[in-house]
């Protein structure tokens, strides 16, 4: 009876542990990369990112949330995804206003292209894409433009119809949106340079959110300062260029015990450049 009893609660414990763990996530943000292959600082800066981000346990995914490219330049892609190819973890890419310009070659279907060529397990068709870890369903929602790029955000029509049955299909599991564009204001951000920066008519954007009671996270970049605001339930992240001075990423832990809303922890990580 008593080892019945011991095996029972060993069995219980073990069930309770892998319960907490499928319910805690870490991941990785890097965000305005701006890459260009002709700028030694810049080709050197991720390169140290990426092995700086490998010596980190645990780590589900890294996420690329825009302007992976300072210029949009096919050769400057090719380079760019030949180096974050050295990340141990699977990362997942976002477009933002310095990635595509279709007059110059670089459209979004031809972006996509030059990522699978490279990586034969990017397996994304489009730019609005789903992918599931740990319990949690990630979103990348696109807000860039690639016949006249600029730094004013917006998210088409169909796009937040999309994201509304997105969030709707998974209406009983946690989610964490990516993009590129920032849908609050950032008190760090400086009046002037947010009149050129700000997303176009984010009310809209809004709307769908706040239909929704499953978003636990928006993650973003563009402004290029930290910044973290609550908004109805919603967690606003926005996390400065990795050309910070120094370099900077952001480590994201999620965490949700028991029937308790998911807690979210961030950390600035700074980048050794050595000489």
């Amino acid at each position: 009876m008593k080892k019945a009893f011991l095996t029972l609660f060993f069995i219980l414990l073990f069930q309770t542990v892998a319960m907490a763990l499928d319910s805690a996530i870490k991941f990785v943000q890097v965000t305005d990369v701006h890459f260009d292959a002709e700028n030694d600082y810049s080709v050197k800066v991720l390169e140290e990112t990426v092995k700086d981000i490998n010596k980190l346990n645990n780590v589900s995914f890294v996420i690329f949330t825009g302007d992976n490219l300072n210029k949009p330049e096919a050769q400057d892609l090719d380079d760019f995804v030949k180096i974050i190819n050295k990340l141990k973890s699977p990362y997942y890419l976002v477009l933002g206003n310095h990635d595509v310009f279709k007059s110059q070659n670089l459209s979004k279907e031809r972006y996509n292209e030059i990522v699978r060529e490279n990586n034969i397990f990017w397996f994304q068709r489009k730019w609005n894409y789903v992918f599931k870890k740990s319990g949690y369903t990630f979103i990348v929602v696109d807000g860039a433009k690639e016949v006249i790029p600029g730094p004013i955000g917006y998210y088409r029509a169909d796009t937040l119809e999309w994201l509304d049955k997105q969030l709707t299909k998974n209406k009983n599991v946690p989610v964490i949106i990516f993009q590129h564009y920032p849908i609050i204001d950032a008190p760090e951000f400086t009046s002037s340079r947010l009149k050129t920066h700000r997303t176009y008519q984010p009310e809209k954007y809004f709307a769908v959110l706040d239909k929704h009671k499953n978003v636990i996270a928006l993650v973003s970049g563009h402004f290029h300062v930290n910044s973290e605001v609550m908004r109805n339930g919603v967690y606003h992240i926005t996390t400065p260029t990795l050309l910070n001075n120094p370099p900077v990423y952001k480590i994201i832990d999620i965490v949700s015990k028991d029937e308790l809303s998911p807690i979210i922890y961030t950390h600035l990580k700074q980048v050794e450049i050595k000489e």
